[in-house]
């Protein structure tokens, strides 16, 4: 049994829809679960009505509107003129969601985020199943909330392993070794029947949870690039496809802020060593990259990442003292409790400075938690570059006509904070 993912790139239009098909047609004889995300860019369609609904503007039912166009638009290109129950399912949906947007918010904006954002999936889903249904591919349309239990973490849900091993298991199981499964990424369930995202493109984490409980052959991550790349090809003319990574290698890589990859998505593979694979839904006979082999000299390729939107966080006492471990240990509890993870820290005797991803309400919750003891300074609109198997002459290369507010090194890697 496989597990494959089809990101929002490969459902973006109706035609995009219309390749998912075809790719699947040549898996006819394997059993499969697919785990496919929202369409294009849906989910900023969505963040922006929880936006407008959170705060009550006036553009809470034009972006309501268009999300409906976006949608019926790609129906009719799929599905003129048939009988299918997508109409009815998206429209219900539809209706659904406007029933939730028509009662007031209370002040939990992560909590209504996850209620309104999740619709992506299920009406991507919805509309991919009755396609390749009609288009003579059958498979069962299954709700991932169903079986990928979480906590009550909105928006960055901590997974239940026990109890979602045992829906799957149990469950789950039985029918993908029947027939394909069609089931959303990005999705779980709290105890209170509550939906929970698993954070921001969070889908291949959910096909690697799907995987982990199916002991599933491999995962294969279906994307619009030939494979993980060294480089952002639209930044690096001469960047390279890697066609080999060990586990630990692309967990680096992820965690820096490589893309292709969800941070979160190669350990529980790496728990039951089961292979990954990066393949171009454009070119499904391509290659691709394998993640779990041994190629040490892949490995040793060079590597630049550049991640945007960046924050950079100094702290110093008020009184010019040291900053030590119980001042430390304060400072980290303050961002574990406003969700805020650490890209970059570096400490001197009077000063502790890092590099965080920029959001806008959680980082100035932060800063006025934190002067509340603590001087702070702070940047926005930075960006920060990880150079792993670096040279010297790369700093010139790449920060070239730029500030480096802070760099960093340890063996391996190179990482710059520029402005």
């Amino acid at each position: 049994m496989k597990v494959f993912k089809f990101g929002g790139a490969s459902v973006k239009d109706a035609e995009a829809v219309k390749n998912v098909a075809k790719v699947l047609s040549s898996f006819s004889d394997e059993k499969l679960l697919v785990v496919i995300s929202a369409m294009g860019k849906t989910t900023n369609m969505l963040e922006k009505l929880v936006d407008s609904y959170f705060k009550s503007t006036d553009s809470k039912q034009s972006n309501f509107e268009d999300l409906k166009e976006f949608h019926y638009k790609i129906i009719n290109q799929l599905l003129p003129q048939t009988q299918s129950n997508a109409f009815d399912d998206i429209e219900n949906l539809f209706i659904e969601l406007e029933c939730l947007l028509e009662a007031e918010p209370d002040n939990t904006y992560d909590y209504h985020y996850d209620q309104i954002v999740s619709y992506g999936e299920i009406f991507s889903t919805k509309i991919v199943s009755a396609f390749l249904n009609e288009a003579g591919i059958k498979n069962r349309w299954m709700d991932a909330q169903n079986f990928i239990s979480t906590d009550n973490t909105y928006r960055e849900g901590k997974v239940n392993w026990s109890l979602t091993n045992e829906k799957i298991a149990k469950t789950l199981s039985p029918i993908v070794q029947k027939k394909m499964v069609i089931t959303q990424g990005f999705i779980g369930r709290n105890s209170a029947n509550s939906t929970v995202t698993l954070g921001r493109e969070g889908s291949d984490y959910s096909a690697s949870i799907f995987a982990y409980c199916l002991d599933a052959q491999s995962v294969t991550i279906w994307k619009d690039v030939a494979g993980v790349m060294n480089a952002d090809p639209k930044r690096f003319a001469e960047a390279v496809k890697i066609t080999g990574l060990s586990y630990n290698r692309a967990i680096e890589m992820a965690f820096y802020g490589a893309t292709v990859i969800h941070p979160k998505t190669i350990q529980p593979l790496l728990n039951k060593e089961i292979p990954l694979y990066v393949k171009s839904f454009l070119n499904p006979n391509d290659e691709g990259t394998t993640v779990g082999v041994s190629k040490e000299e892949e490995d040793k390729v060079s590597t630049y990442i550049f991640k945007q939107n960046q924050m950079l966080i100094s702290i110093a006492s008020k009184d010019f003292s040291f900053i030590v471990e119980e001042n430390l240990s304060s400072i980290f509890l303050l961002f574990a409790k406003n969700g805020i993870k650490i890209n970059v820290m570096q400490n001197s005797a009077i000063s502790f400075t890092v590099c965080v991803d920029y959001n806008e309400i959680k980082c100035n919750l932060l800063i006025q938690e934190l002067e509340e003891n603590y001087k702070v300074k702070s940047n926005i609109n930075l960006e920060l570059l990880t150079i792993s198997n670096y040279e010297n002459a790369d700093i010139k290369k790449y920060a070239e006509n730029r500030k480096i507010l802070l760099e960093q090194r340890n063996r391996r890697s190179l990482q710059l904070v520029l402005a």
